[in-house]
């Protein structure tokens, strides 16, 4: 072989992550905190008033899809509706329903079917999703009576649970039920990889899997830290703090990334907002009557 063409395979040889690690950007492409492109849309299915039919999708009372990289999560919120059992029904509040499901086809590489009502994961991550929408919704307003949310997981390339929480918290407000404030979700991930020890935001799978030791990389040591992270901005109140690494550094090591987590939240709460006000701009078009109307030919 020529010289020209030992260049050429030494040159193909070298990976793309090692180039990006060259410059100080993450697998794909990203600064150390900068989320990933996210993208919001309230209203995604027809919203109706019914609560008691049979069909899921027509007791609509409000629904969100939330895009966070390619991770893809689909919201949709009924009621506040009669309880269907009477021992289920509190006489000073709203019973919070909370359904997290996926996908056959959302994880990469893993077609399977899982029962919601049995998987430990979505088990775990209804009941953190419960407990933050909890913090912020006005349950009293509404005694007596039951409000679901269902959470269906589209596309799963990690921060499922924090995507679930945004578009959780969209679909509510589409709903038209008040909230203390907005939650607004967000990881951030620490550990050491090619010798530098950095505090990273919004962490995808492979990153995950890097931190938690999940994907057979090696990760998963006493300094590594993954932080979901789920709060209320404006109050400046975290609702959610959820870490299953062992700190090495203390405190002041969760305490960084715990502020690194905080700043996403915050990022993510703009991208929020500007849907919101986007769709609260369409609705008045609409009742104006100045709305364009796109018909469909099924």
């Amino acid at each position: 072989a020529t010289a020209t063409d030992r260049l050429t395979v030494t040159m193909t040889s070298t990976r793309r992550t090692d180039i990006l690690s060259l410059i100080h950007l993450r697998s794909d492409g990203r600064r150390p905190h900068e989320i990933r492109h996210m993208s919001c849309h309230l209203g995604a299915l027809p919203s109706t008033t019914s609560c008691g039919s049979a069909l899921p999708t027509s007791a609509c009372s409000g629904s969100s899809l939330v895009s966070m990289g390619l991770t893809q999560v689909l919201c949709v919120v009924r009621g506040p509706c009669e309880v269907g059992r009477r021992s289920e029904e509190l006489p000073d509040r709203a019973t919070l329903e909370v359904n997290m499901r996926t996908t056959p086809f959302a994880p990469p590489g893993d077609r399977r079917n899982v029962n919601p009502t049995t998987d430990r994961r979505l088990i775990e991550q209804s009941h953190l999703l419960q407990k933050a929408l909890s913090a912020s919704i006005l349950l009293h307003l509404y005694p007596k009576s039951k409000i679901s949310v269902t959470v269906m997981v589209l596309a799963d390339d990690g921060g499922r649970l924090e995507a679930a929480i945004n578009a959780s918290t969209l679909a509510l407000m589409d709903a038209g039920i008040p909230l203390k404030d907005m939650v607004c979700a967000c990881s951030a991930g620490r550990w050491n990889a090619g010798g530098s020890d950095e505090i990273v935001v919004d962490l995808n799978r492979r990153e995950i899997q890097a931190a938690t030791g999940t994907g057979g990389g090696g990760g998963g040591t006493s300094d590594t830290i993954y932080l979901p992270v789920a709060t209320m901005p404006q109050r400046g109140t975290i609702v959610l703090s959820q870490c299953e690494s062992r700190l090495s550094g203390g405190a002041e090591a969760f305490g960084d990334v715990l502020e690194s987590a905080m700043g996403g939240c915050q990022m993510v709460m703009e991208v929020m907002a500007a849907a919101v006000r986007e769709r609260g701009a369409s609705l008045w078009k609409a009742k104006e009557g100045r709305a364009d109307v796109m018909l469909h030919d099924w």
